[in-house]
């Protein structure tokens, strides 16, 4: 089964990040910072899970590269890191999850999953509109790592369910996410 987003990222959002590049930054670090974060959680609530626990530190060093990566852009751009904000997107998928250790657990699972796409499709919108250089070639490779994720995660719900829980939770949550995504403003902002 392949996870596949009920909609695009619109073309205003991509011209709101393209013309505050700077402010995008700000909010990819400190969404980098987080997701590396929720990997590191992962290991913390499932330790009885060595095949979860050895791909969430691989996801949680991967992340903090990238996060020291984006880190060094602003950097070089002589920005200062801010305070994190809440992530409305985040916050409103993770409403969702449900009660009981098992529904908790798979809907951890497949969000992560869902948000790993859309970094996906987003970094790969802003690459594909980068001029050539530098940043696309960054932005390139980090759509390809959500690509990894994003799989990753999926891989691992479907390790621990069985298909037809997955798919059914998975398809609930993409509607919920396209839901989301269309009653967010459109701001220099990851989500």
């Amino acid at each position: 089964m392949t996870l596949k987003l009920k909609c695009n990222s619109s073309d205003v959002w991509l011209k709101a990040v393209l013309d505050d590049f700077d402010t995008f930054l700000l909010d990819h670090a400190s969404n980098e910072k987080k997701a590396a974060s929720v990997a590191l959680s992962l290991v913390a609530h499932y330790p009885d899970k060595p095949d979860l626990v050895a791909a969430a530190i691989d996801v949680s060093i991967e992340e903090l590269c990238h996060y020291r990566e984006v880190f060094g852009l602003i950097r070089e751009r002589n920005l200062t890191l801010a305070a994190d904000r809440k992530d409305v997107y985040v916050n409103q998928l993770r409403g969702a999850f449900r009660q009981g250790r098992e529904e908790y657990f798979l809907d951890r699972l497949l969000v992560a999953a869902v948000v790993e796409a859309r970094g996906l499709e987003r970094f790969a919108r802003i690459a594909e509109a980068l001029p050539q250089g530098g940043l696309k070639g960054f932005y390139q490779s980090l759509a390809r790592s959500e690509a990894r994720h994003a799989e990753l995660f999926l891989s691992l719900a479907h390790r621990y369910f069985a298909e037809n829980c997955v798919r059914v939770r998975l398809e609930s949550l993409l509607d919920l996410e396209a839901r989301i995504l269309k009653s967010l403003p459109s701001r220099a902002a990851l989500h």
